[in-house]
């Protein structure tokens, strides 16, 4: 092995992967490690020390021997996405599910054991590391947290590209390429194909003089190689779909026109809305994930990317200068997942009503599903009922549980034309004609209250909009024969629920009558955890609530129990503190709960927290 000169000042080591080497004067900047041995061979370039590590993605052939980069103090710079995949990859071993194992991705190909990192690198934005300024592009296709970085040095711009595309225009994996086993997307099987395809498209945007992929020789022509590589990708992608793919309509049109000033992205999962001002700027109902191919089997934090395509489309086509806030319907991923990424990138402030607020900015506390992984702060808190003003429009805000407990819908008129957001409350799909019935999206984990949707009905024909929109269907011109059977259809949801469930016995309709928060935390041997108990009387009298923590061995509750008269239908709020002994045991996810009984009923325990002591 040598070192071959790719351009000024810049190198390459073969190795398990292409290894290069950025130098200014004695100092350089390394992307990707391979196994390492390129730092043994600097002096030969006359470079004494290496400042910084930057990883395309965390393929075990491009980081297996970074741990000797963490021993010589090197900074090492990660993908946003697949951080876990690195510093915290012995933990992904203990819990990747093996058996009936269905998540196809090229997860497994990572580190043995975990290497400590410095810090993830910012994408979309430039930054320095060492001498030099290098801009983060994501680039998903041969894995979805995939970046690249393009420098600008001695008048060229080199983009450093991974695995996203090999040599004079191929790929150095399709396998690699494949996300999830099956599903019910138009490109399963082939999401990273898809994927690829738009990636190079966005990457020949950037005007790269080169592109210095991690495996195959450089790419001096990049449109050529792109141009060799996509066509028979979108040919391998229709060999398996049922209509052909257009990768021009989501980079080219991604906003479709639901009135003038208000756009739907067809790109996205969920579906977002940008309600655009005169001003130039832009506010977003929902943003999670942007230009999608298709979702990765897996549900670990390297399956879930938000991406900021179609931000620059606004840019481009709607004359958007900023983005200015994002609202949420509600607290799931797909519907919040870019939330954070519009904040660091573009300055977009988040306002939510309170009770989504509280799950965003701490979804550990929550057991609820569909959480996204990390907090998300609220830059102001909006009321669960009221109205507020953004730019020239009034915005409602209305309660909107029923989907889930933490929703909101939002009314305002546009164009002379009244909007109802209702998240994913309904399909709106209702043709009588066709036969094809309303959907009310009623998830039990979600916490969904049996008469949601008769509130929502009422809510809806109170407002008595032109058009709905929501978050999985296209938009819905609205008349009152829709209204009636929204009204019809909850009355009906609400009365087979308590004709099924038991009549003396109200446990709502998710069926427990106690809920233990934080649900989970992290602590310490000899910490104090205070917890809170919610608990329903599920009987149609007044009794008394007794609540007994269940716990480890050795951990103890203050009090040790806990009674309180409570009535009929309701629901008190008690508290605890777990203390866990000095002494006590590491572990993680260590179990408790709380034993409840309502008079004379023993409902056992029902509701437990978990506690990862380290």
């Amino acid at each position: 092995m040598r070192w071959i000169q790719v351009g000024q000042d810049v190198y390459r080591w073969e190795d398990t992967c292409h290894v290069y080497l950025l130098r200014c004067a004695d100092e350089g900047v390394l992307i990707d490690f391979g196994s390492g041995e390129a730092l043994e061979h600097l002096s030969e370039l006359g470079v004494d020390r290496i400042t910084d590590v930057l990883v395309t993605h965390h393929h075990r052939d491009q980081v297996q021997g970074l741990s000797r980069a963490a021993a010589r103090g090197i900074r090492i710079w990660v993908p946003p996405v697949e951080r876990h995949l690195i510093d915290d990859v012995d933990e992904h071993w203990r819990t990747r599910p093996l058996d009936n194992d269905y998540d196809v991705r090229q997860d497994r190909f990572s580190l043995l054991w975990q290497v400590p990192v410095t810090g993830t690198v910012p994408e979309y934005r430039t930054r320095r590391f060492g001498a030099f300024d290098v801009c983060t592009l994501p680039l998903p296709g041969h894995t979805p947290g995939s970046v690249g970085y393009l420098v600008e040095l001695h008048g060229r711009r080199i983009a450093f590209t991974g695995d996203l595309i090999h040599g004079e225009g191929r790929v150095w994996s399709l396998a690699a390429t494949q996300w999830a086993y099956t599903g019910f997307h138009p490109n399963a099987g082939l999401e990273g194909v898809a994927a690829t395809v738009l990636s190079c498209r966005l990457l020949l945007r950037e005007r790269p003089d080169i592109l210095l992929p991690s495996h195959g020789e450089p790419v001096p022509d990049p449109e050529a190689a792109v141009a060799r590589l996509t066509p028979l990708l979108r040919e391998l992608l229709d060999s398996r779909r049922r209509t052909p793919w257009d990768p021009d309509a989501m980079l080219e049109r991604p906003w479709q026109h639901v009135t003038p000033h208000l756009l739907r992205n067809t790109t996205s999962v969920a579906q977002s809305y940008a309600l655009l001002s005169e001003q130039g700027v832009a506010l977003l109902l929902d943003f999670g994930y942007d230009l999608t191919t298709g979702l990765p089997g897996g549900h670990d934090r390297s399956a879930r990317r938000p991406l900021l395509a179609s931000i620059e489309a606004l840019r481009r086509l709607h004359g958007v200068d900023r983005v200015e806030v994002a609202l949420p319907t509600h607290y799931h991923d797909d519907h919040v997942a870019g939330f954070n990424l519009l904040r660091e990138v573009h300055g977009t402030e988040v306002w939510s009503p309170g009770h989504i607020a509280d799950v965003l900015a701490a979804p550990g506390h929550w057991d609820l599903p569909c959480l996204w992984y990390e907090p998300i702060p609220v830059d102001r808190v909006l009321p669960g009922e009221g109205t507020f003003r953004w730019r020239e429009y009034e915005i409602g805000v209305h309660d909107l549980p029923g989907h889930t407990l933490y929703a909101a819908a939002y009314s305002f008129t546009v164009d002379g034309r009244r909007i109802v957001a209702s998240g994913d409350q309904q399909n709106t799909a209702w043709d009588p004609a066709r036969g094809e019935p309303e959907i009310l999206n009623y998830q039990y984990r979600n916490r969904f209250r049996i008469d949601d949707f008769t509130r929502s009905a009422d809510l809806y024909r109170r407002l008595r909009p032109d058009i709905m929109i929501s978050g999985h269907w296209p938009p819905r011109e609205v008349t009152d024969a829709y209204l009636d059977m929204l009204a019809v259809e909850g009355h009906r949801l609400a009365r087979l629920h308590r004709e099924i469930l038991p009549s003396g016995f109200d446990a709502e309709a998710e069926g427990f009558s106690a809920r233990l928060s934080p649900y989970r935390s992290v602590l310490a041997p000899g910490d104090t955890l205070r917890v809170t108990v919610e608990a329903r009387n599920p009987l149609p009298r007044a009794e008394v609530v007794r609540l007994l923590p269940v716990l480890p061995t050795g951990w103890s509750a203050e009090p040790a129990v806990r009674e309180v008269k409570v009535r009929a239908g309701e629901t008190v709020t008690e508290t605890f503190d777990i203390r866990i002994p000095a002494a006590g045991q590491r572990a993680p996810r260590q179990r408790f709960a709380v034993d409840m009984t309502v008079g004379q009923v023993a409902l056992g325990q029902q509701a437990e927290a978990l506690v990862s002591v380290r």
